[in-house]
């Protein structure tokens, strides 16, 4: 790693910290500059996790009010789900040939960018519909929710672009009506789903170590001064810098 190689991860991986902090997105800056200092692309993907993954915490203590009104039983089933998903995607993306993920990055970039894009407007259309009581076990969307939680589960180990959004659509197209609640469920299984799918490429040896430590420090002060970023710029900005980077990170993949 040259000193240009560690200052390119640094950078990415504070930027990451502040974007993670205001809308989400971070993956987009951490992954693409683990490939362009040399890092194969599933090594890539398995250290980019690691890196953003510190900021799952803070987001879920900071919603530690809305976790506390759900039902212990609701939290343990989704928890397992989303451990269970996060660690098949993690061994499904470990056993992928690395040409066939090269092929896959930018589409997956691609898919991610329009789900940020979308999301938004997808949320507040299926909140419209939202009626179903999703804390109930016997709830009409419980089957339609615990399918959906493991595919999601399973593409965020596979591939973390996009998560967070994925995971709000999936609460509020099943009938949680609550946003604080809804993110508060989003952050929480983010983290679970993280740890146990970054538990898996540490085992399997799949993370670079030295560039992860770096990009986890970097992005966690990124975060911190995220917050205080996001009180000052409006969120259409943050939003609008977001896509625009996954858009001209899905184009130059696909040039390569």
């Amino acid at each position: 790693m040259t000193p240009a190689d560690l200052l390119l991860l640094i950078a990415a991986a504070s930027a990451a910290g502040v974007l993670n902090a205001i809308a989400g997105g971070g993956s987009f800056l951490t992954f693409p500059a683990l490939v362009w200092t040399g890092v194969p692309p599933i090594a890539a993907n398995a250290t980019s996790a690691v890196a953003v993954s510190p900021g799952y915490l803070g987001s879920a203590l900071g919603f530690r009010a809305e976790l506390a009104a759900l039902p212990r039983a609701l939290l343990w089933r989704e928890g397992l789900i989303c451990g269970f998903g996060g660690v098949t995607g993690a061994l499904l993306l470990l056993v992928t040939p690395a040409k066939v993920f090269s092929a896959l990055v930018p589409w997956l970039l691609l898919f991610a960018t329009v789900v940020f894009a979308v999301g938004p407007r997808l949320m507040s259309a299926w909140r419209a519909r939202a009626g179903a009581d999703p804390a109930s076990v016997l709830s009409p969307a419980a089957w339609p929710r615990t399918l959906g939680l493991l595919v999601v589960a399973v593409y965020g180990g596979y591939f973390n672009g996009g998560l967070g959004i994925l995971l709000m659509a999936l609460y509020t197209l099943t009938g949680e009506t609550r946003i604080h609640t809804a993110n508060a469920l989003k952050n929480l299984n983010s983290l679970l789903l993280s740890l146990l799918s970054v538990a898996a490429f540490a085992w399997a040896g799949a993370v670079h170590w030295p560039q992860a430590l770096v990009m986890m420090v970097a992005a966690t002060a990124g975060g911190f001064g995220g917050a205080r970023i996001a009180r000052r710029l409006p969120a259409a900005w943050v939003r609008g810098i977001v896509i625009v980077t996954g858009v001209v990170m899905s184009v130059a993949f696909f040039l390569r």
